[in-house]
């Protein structure tokens, strides 16, 4: 398994240690848990915001019926929703 080394400095890793020493876990298990779930949330938020910008672009003329006033302006200056 490829491995990857980081620098901390001796106050981070202090703190590394004394948050591994209080869950009963290696360092390597904290630093490599926290990687994992932060790449774990990068992806989910990525596909939420994917699922979102679909849902607006799929229901803009709803929104924009139901909000005129809010509807952005299109060609000419006038509201996408105006009628």
């Amino acid at each position: 398994m490829p491995a990857l080394n980081i620098d901390f400095s001796d106050e981070e890793l202090a703190e590394l240690r004394e948050a591994a020493r209080e869950r009963g876990v290696t360092l390597k298990a904290l630093v490599r848990e926290a990687v994992t779930d932060d790449l774990a949330r990068r992806r989910a938020m990525s596909e939420a915001s994917q699922i979102f910008r679909s849902f607006v672009v799929d229901n803009a003329d709803a929104f924009d019926e139901a909000f005129p006033e809010d509807a952005p302006a299109g060609a000419g200056g006038t509201r996408r929703g105006a009628a």
